[in-house]
């Protein structure tokens, strides 16, 4: 089985690497781990030049990538074959893109648990995808339960 198994670096990532490592285990199953990068500004605002804007995005990327191969090194000396990809655009599109591109069985990813009002500011990727994908979906809750 090929898994597209999506993270963001927030405090799920962990439960959600634990549970793509138990199904890639069970399965013996290829790992793509995939993170979205936050696309390139439109908009440079005021009183910042476009050279600090491209050194702000090039720190953030360099850091995201030292994270996902972290990640990714950690799966392969758990004995899981995997890959990392760090690619930039919009998130539910990336993702999609990605998983169709690498023909894979099964996309994981997380939930947050986000209010009806955040989900409207803000969207949901796991909705966005849940919508739009015509590959299976594991759907991992992470948020806390109250």
């Amino acid at each position: 089985m090929k898994l597209l198994v999506a993270v963001d670096f927030s405090d799920s990532t962990k439960q959600i690497i634990e549970n793509a490592k138990s199904i890639s285990k069970a399965d013996d199953s290829k790992i793509w781990l995939i993170h979205v990068a936050v696309p390139e500004p439109a908009f440079v605002g005021y009183g910042i030049g476009p050279q600090t804007v491209r050194d702000s995005v090039a720190k953030e990327f360099h850091e995201e990538h030292k994270m996902l191969q972290q990640l990714s090194e950690e799966l392969r000396e758990a004995g899981i074959d995997c890959v990392a990809l760090l690619v930039q655009g919009t998130t539910v599109d990336a993702i999609l893109h990605e998983a169709e591109k690498l023909s894979v069985d099964l996309i994981v990813l997380g939930t947050h648990g986000k209010s009806a009002l955040m989900k409207i500011l803000l969207g949901s990727t796991s909705e966005g995808v849940l919508h739009r994908s015509t590959i299976p979906l594991l759907m991992i809750p992470t948020h806390k339960k109250n």
